[in-house]
């Protein structure tokens, strides 16, 4: 795993708990990504048309207000092209369709590990290079 393989790469994670949201800048603050937080789908929303330049979206399924899957939509709607990845306890084949099949363009299965979390997002900026 490159530690700096998101240096300068914007990154807003969206998560309603705090003990989560924590974890998750933890592990990306060593990358040199910079970082956006949302805790729930309408500040998500907000924050992603106030910050056109993100790039990745990191975005919990379960979330108060307004859920992942309606703020991917809204987000997507709204002409940001940032790549919206969902972050989700849910494995099971029925749950990842949904996901597959939604505007999110991957996902990540919690718990998430450090390295598992890095290498996905630098797997998804290199695609989109």
């Amino acid at each position: 795993m490159e530690k700096k393989s998101l240096e300068g790469i914007k990154i807003l994670i969206v998560e309603d708990d705090p003990a989560s949201r924590l974890y998750l800048n933890k592990i990306l603050e060593k990358t040199g990504a910079v970082l956006f937080n949302a805790g729930d789908g309408s500040e998500a929303v907000l924050s992603a048309m106030d910050n056109p330049d993100i790039s990745l979206i990191l975005m919990d399924i379960q979330l108060p207000l307004l859920n992942g899957y309606l703020a991917a939509t809204k987000i997507k709607e709204s002409g940001h092209t940032g790549k919206i990845i969902a972050q989700t306890a849910y494995s099971l084949a029925d749950d990842l369709e949904k996901i597959r099949s939604s505007d999110f363009d991957d996902y990540i299965i919690k718990p998430i590990y450090p390295d598992q979390l890095i290498n996905k997002l630098s797997e998804i900026l290199k695609k989109n290079s």
